[in-house]
């Protein structure tokens, strides 16, 4: 995880096709009480929200080919109903973390409230973990976002860690093909911050 930009500005469109519209379907009293058949009028607005996110997924820190909108404090819970159609409850995720994150909410790290260097990638483990930097009062967090939404192990992050890497190194055997360090720093932030420490201390890239 890496910081993001708070907050990313609001669609033009977006309180009349999102908020005004689906405020006014929660207000039928045929519909009050129901987390169920939510008109997903937020889905127009996901190219905007992606781009917000620089079309990383805000818990994986990287680049993924497609992403979904995740609602930060969960439409299933009726507590969260004033926050269905709100600009700020979204967040652009992988389909795996929105799978993930079930009902957890603010249990769970908001990329919107991580620091500089709170993380870091371990090369050639692909591996996810904590510095030093978290405050102490969310260290607690952090772990249980580690764990929950399988940011250490996790399979298919891990493939997409690994994936990028590999392109970077392919780059350093032939400039024509991968992806140049400008590229991975703006692709996958973590990564690039693991080959340049590397780098910075003279050691080949396992």
């Amino acid at each position: 995880m890496i910081p993001v930009a708070n907050p990313i500005a609001e669609p033009a469109t977006f309180d009349v096709e999102c908020r005004q519209k689906g405020n006014a379907w929660l207000a039928k009293p045929k519909n009050l009480g129901k987390t169920k058949g939510l008109p997903p009028h937020w889905t127009k607005f996901e190219a905007e929200l992606e781009a917000g996110f620089q079309a990383r997924c805000g818990w994986w820190a990287m680049r993924i080919d497609s992403g979904t909108i995740d609602h930060f404090f969960s439409k299933a819970k009726l507590a969260n109903r004033h926050l269905i159609y709100e600009w700020s409850n979204y967040r652009h995720a992988a389909g795996t973390v929105n799978g993930s994150k079930k009902n957890h909410d603010d249990a769970l790290l908001d990329p919107f409230e991580v620091g500089q260097d709170w993380f870091e990638v371990i090369l050639p483990s692909m591996q996810l973990v904590k510095t030093a930097n978290i405050p102490a009062h969310l260290v607690a967090k952090a772990d249980f976002t580690l764990k929950q939404l399988k940011l250490v192990n996790g399979t298919k992050v891990r493939r997409n860690r690994k994936r990028w890497y590999d392109d970077y190194k392919q780059w350093l055997q032939d400039p024509n093909k991968g992806i140049s360090i400008g590229a991975l720093e703006n692709i996958a932030p973590l990564i690039a911050m693991a080959v340049k420490r590397l780098h910075a201390l003279a050691q080949p890239l396992p």
